[in-house]
């Protein structure tokens, strides 16, 4: 859990401090509106074509084959990044970093899911990534305390790109070290390697791999192509495909939006308030709000179950920033807005935020999952994308953070209607249970 999670402390991490980097480097590069909106969202972009391929390379030659590297594509993009001399190269640099980060999104929740049993998968699976915390708190902790010691703003924002890197490099090593999962290489055919993987884990040798009710069997010598077929196929993973990439896109879209653009959006409320002021308030929100959201989240998931969790956050998120739209004191005084503001932040992560992130390791067969998973991703980015996109021009536009906090709590019901009607709930079910179930046509 820590090694894979370990993937998504960088993720969160190097996707959410440009929104620091950026406001230092509005002033010093002179930037363009739509400069600061292309530097904010390119990385999604990016993301979505690494989740894109790492997926269907994992499902092709597995997990264990490619684990490891997608952090080393994610440490060169974020060192490239620090050293860059114009906006230029910080944009590729960022392309290159927004590549690791996305492969890292389905080989980690799909290892993390197929090593767990069904009563504490979604505990695991949620923990993996609720270490996205850890690293949304601690890209404003580094960004205060380099602030509040005067470091040049020219260094400041080096040293905050550079720090993206340390965490993925320890962890390259330990990810080389894990086995492949016991089910792709049951699904392989690979009783060896089942063995192994599962005496690794638990230090018990098996007097034979477990198969359970329901499992599919692939053909080790079957084209791998041929699994994507499948998926193309079957009305049913079709049905959950498409939930799960709008969810993650409708997620994305508000989350990413709020998040990458916060320096703006507190800037707005706090028009008197230094970068330093408001990235502290920044920090304080993550803590108070953020965190608990994603204790709760891990706590519950295998109680209430993902498909509940998702409702209840999309329906809150969506009051929330309705009510940061509609009701005029809520952004001009500051009190209230950074209630309603935390509050988006708690139901995101108990909430879809994370929900979103475990039904596609969940859901869709072996053979097919970290293919699902990465297009689930993909979506998900492109979302994100669209969001840090469009919210620096949206928030100088008319329509202002009202205006953009009320499109935000539409796109939340549209989440919370696409939930109820397009998703399954796999709480308490084997994952080759849910494959039998995804198989009957």
């Amino acid at each position: 859990m820590f090694v894979s999670g370990m993937g998504f402390f960088c993720d969160a991490y190097d996707l959410f401090i440009i929104g620091i980097v950026v406001a230092l480097l509005k002033t010093q590069w002179h930037l363009s509106t739509g400069q600061v909106a292309l530097l904010s969202s390119l990385t999604l972009v990016a993301s979505a074509l690494g989740a894109v391929v790492f997926g269907r390379i994992a499902d092709k030659f597995g997990r264990k084959r490619i684990y490891g590297y997608e952090v080393i594509v994610l440490a060169i993009g974020a060192i490239a990044s620090a050293c860059s001399p114009n906006l230029t190269c910080l944009l590729i640099s960022r392309i290159v970093l927004g590549i690791g980060i996305g492969g890292d999104y389905p080989v980690s929740a799909t290892i993390m899911s197929e090593y767990s049993g069904k009563r504490s998968r979604g505990r695991m699976v949620g923990l993996v990534f609720a270490m996205q915390g850890a690293g949304l708190v601690a890209g404003p902790l580094l960004a205060s305390a380099l602030l509040l010691a005067h470091v040049p703003n020219a260094v400041t924002w080096r040293l905050l790109l550079a720090f993206g890197a340390v965490p993925a490099l320890l962890v390259f090593s330990w990810r080389r070290k894990i086995h492949e999962t016991p089910r792709f290489s049951e699904a392989q055919g690979n009783e060896k390697a089942v063995s192994a993987a599962i005496k690794n884990a638990v230090e018990v040798s098996p007097a034979s791999p477990p198969s359970e009710m329901g499992a599919v069997q692939v053909n080790p010598e079957s084209d791998a192509v041929q699994g994507m077929g499948d998926l193309l196929k079957n009305k049913r993973l079709l049905v959950w495909l498409l939930g799960t990439a709008s969810t993650w896109a409708l997620l994305d879209f508000a989350y990413y939006g709020n998040t990458i653009s916060s320096p703006e959006v507190l800037k707005l409320v706090n028009p008197n308030g230094t970068l330093v002021e408001n990235t502290l308030v920044q920090l304080a929100i993550f803590v108070v709000f953020a965190l608990p959201g994603y204790w709760l989240a891990v706590r519950y998931l295998d109680r209430l179950g993902r498909k509940s969790i998702q409702l209840i956050g999309f329906f809150m998120m969506a009051v929330v920033f309705l009510l940061i739209g509609l009701v005029p004191a809520a952004t001009t005084v500051a009190i209230p807005f950074v209630l309603l503001f935390g509050l988006s932040y708690f139901f995101s992560e108990f909430g879809p935020n994370t929900t979103t992130f475990v039904f596609p390791s969940e859901i869709f067969p072996v053979r097919v999952r970290t293919t699902a998973d990465g297009i689930s991703a993909a979506a998900g980015k492109f979302g994100g994308f669209l969001g840090a996109f469009i919210f620096p021009i949206f928030l100088a536009s008319t329509l202002g953070l009202r205006g953009t906090e009320v499109i935000t709590g539409a796109v939340c019901v549209v989440g919370f209607i696409v939930t109820l009607a397009l998703l399954p709930e796999p709480k308490g079910l084997t994952l080759e249970q849910i494959e039998f179930l995804a198989e009957q046509r």
